[in-house]
């Protein structure tokens, strides 16, 4: 009795790893199968991209595909979100997965057939639209990653949710939007959300490639506005007037100190960009206004403090020198976007399943933001990287996201697809032997 009864645990032990090499096959096998789909996805996105808070198209778009998969679909959320809700077969946890769905102000240089045409309003002006960060292709992953889901729903534990969220790249003007406003209209509730995963492409990663951090990923992203009021003159009379351009170049320069002298970068990196300046109407005109607006990033909480501090008080008694006020103001955007140690370490093998042990690479952090950081407010998060280089390039020469040279190979977007459905199966397999 003791023989048979070490034959048949033997057996249990031989069949187990073979359902799950199964599973991982089938999974493998039909993120294959629906690659062509998604890029034909992907394209007809980035062909068709719509800014922040106006995505109205593209959320009809990915609503209609997930009515098609059978799924519950809701729309509206956070003005043009929409999730899908696809239940298990079997009782289990509620994991979500997110994709952004914003396309950017920024005119499309790169020779495809299929290079954004689009135009759209920003702050009351007509710019080009591109999808120059690349949301088409977590849209186009996100969807496909449903589509393979739906047809294994009786083998899934559990509940899923789709959220495909707008306004990444920052709500105009004064408007909600964005995580915040998803988060804020219930979108980690009911089901309440047990665990979130997102993703990332990045044109600077070979095509096919992921790379993750645990702990602190993306930075905080504050947004900041300094008015530098002077009084105006003749051009050809400066002393008779106090000029806030020379002042606003006097602060610019000090805003740089505060990262190259009084941050301890060892320790974390900061980041200070002024992106923008508006002054003046003539060339011999000196104007009484100017208005500069910019960026910050930190990675740590007490230098994110400290930074704001330093800003107000270097902008403040530069103008003071010149006879100038100041008016500074500063808006946290994003927090910092924090993968849960815990969680990654569950995860990292369903990463590995997907792509390959040798192209899953831990990176450094990041001083680029992302608002998926507020959903790791309200639930254990991981967001990872996937390539989207071209094989035979060198990153060096690769654009950057939000330029107009932005390229992504979209060949292996199948390996998010992939990494996405081995992350639903292997957490609640996880969950399950806890």
């Amino acid at each position: 009795m003791r023989k048979f009864s070490f034959i048949i645990i033997a057996f249990i032990g031989c069949v187990q790893p073979m359902a799950a090499q199964q599973l991982q096959k089938v999974i493998a096998d039909k993120s294959t199968a629906i690659l062509p789909a998604v890029i034909e996805w992907r394209r007809y996105l980035h062909q068709n991209p719509e800014l922040s808070n106006r995505e109205f198209k593209t959320a009809e778009y990915i609503a209609a595909h997930l009515k098609s998969l059978g799924l519950e679909v809701q729309t509206g959320i956070a003005k043009t979100g929409v999730v899908g809700i696809l239940k298990g077969g079997k009782p289990g946890p509620v994991i979500a997965l997110r994709a952004d769905i914003d396309a950017l102000p920024v005119k499309e240089r790169v020779d495809i057939p299929f290079t954004s045409k689009a135009v759209g309003e920003y702050l009351g002006k007509e710019v080009s639209v591109m999808h120059a960060c690349g949301h088409d292709t977590h849209m186009a992953i996100l969807m496909g990653t449903a589509s393979v889901l739906s047809g294994m729903k009786k083998d899934i534990s559990g509940t899923i949710k789709f959220i495909f969220q707008p306004a990444e790249e920052g709500p105009p003007g004064d408007e909600e939007g964005g995580a915040p406003l998803m988060i804020k209209e219930g979108v980690m509730e009911n089901p309440k959300v047990e665990a979130i995963f997102g993703l990332h492409i990045n044109s600077q990663t070979p095509v096919g490639v992921i790379k993750y951090k645990s702990g602190p990923v993306m930075a905080a992203s504050d947004w900041f506005t300094i008015k530098v009021k002077g009084k105006q003159s003749h051009g050809s009379q400066p002393w008779g007037g106090i000029d806030p351009i020379v002042v606003a170049t006097q602060i610019i320069n000090g805003l740089q100190t505060i990262v190259s002298r009084q941050s301890e970068l060892t320790k974390a990196p900061v980041v200070i960009t002024v992106g923008k300046i508006n002054a003046g109407v003539r060339s011999n005109i000196i104007p009484e206004e100017l208005i500069m607006e910019g960026t910050i990033r930190t990675l740590d909480e007490k230098m994110h403090q400290e930074v704001h501090e330093r800003i107000k008080h270097t902008a403040e008694n530069i103008a003071a020198a010149s006879n100038a006020t100041v008016e500074v103001s500063i808006d946290n955007k994003t927090l910092v976007t924090y993968n849960n140690p815990e969680l990654v370490q569950m995860m990292l093998p369903s990463l590995q399943t997907a792509v390959g042990h040798n192209k899953v690479i831990e990176t450094e952090w990041t001083t680029g933001a992302e608002d998926f950081s507020f959903f790791g407010e309200k639930a254990p998060a991981f967001f990872f990287f996937l390539g989207g280089m071209p094989a035979n390039q060198e990153p060096s020469k690769a654009a950057p996201h939000h330029t107009p040279d932005f390229f992504i190979d979209d060949s292996m977007l199948d390996a998010g697809v992939r990494a996405f459905c081995n992350i639903v199966f292997d957490y609640a397999k996880l969950k399950r032997s806890k």
